[in-house]
């Protein structure tokens, strides 16, 4: 089933300028861009976004390391591609993420981890909506999926 699934490039990847590196992974893959754009998050924003968090003593400084610059939202779609991102991306402290990993390949840090990636099908469409409009996120048709999965795959 085709799936859709939010990608934030933190500022740490802004910075470094990592952005082409961190998207041609998502592409390579096979996962379709229907989605993206800057955006400087707010106080508000990630209060809710990593209302999770709220109770751990390093939840301020989440908010305050995702504020220091703009960040890029990316919205890719893709079989299973909740699963797909997830396993690109690496587990969550680059430093213990395996090579090949985005998070292996360009992070040792726990907070500083490249990226934001949605962990469930219900997150991705939170998440979505938080910071995408519907008109933002497009559907066409990629040249490529004919190639990338069987007939029956999606």
């Amino acid at each position: 089933m085709l799936e859709k699934t939010l990608v934030i490039l933190k500022p740490c990847t802004i910075q470094r300028s990592l952005i082409g590196e961190v998207i041609t992974r998502f592409e390579r893959k096979g996962l379709r861009l229907c989605g993206m754009k800057m955006t400087q998050l707010t106080d508000d924003v990630l209060s809710e976004h990593y209302s999770h968090l709220s109770s751990k003593p390093f939840f301020q400084r989440v908010k305050d390391s995702m504020m220091a610059c703009p960040v890029i939202v990316c919205c890719f779609e893709g079989v299973d591609a909740i699963e797909a991102v997830r396993t690109i991306t690496g587990p969550t402290t680059g430093r213990k993420a395996p090579a090949g990993t985005i998070r292996g390949d360009f992070s040792m840090s726990f907070q500083e981890n490249i990226v934001h990636a949605s962990d469930s099908p219900e997150t991705a469409e939170a998440e979505l909506k938080r910071f995408f409009k519907p008109e933002e996120i497009f559907d066409y048709k990629l040249s490529t999926f004919d190639y990338l999965y069987a007939n029956d795959e999606f």
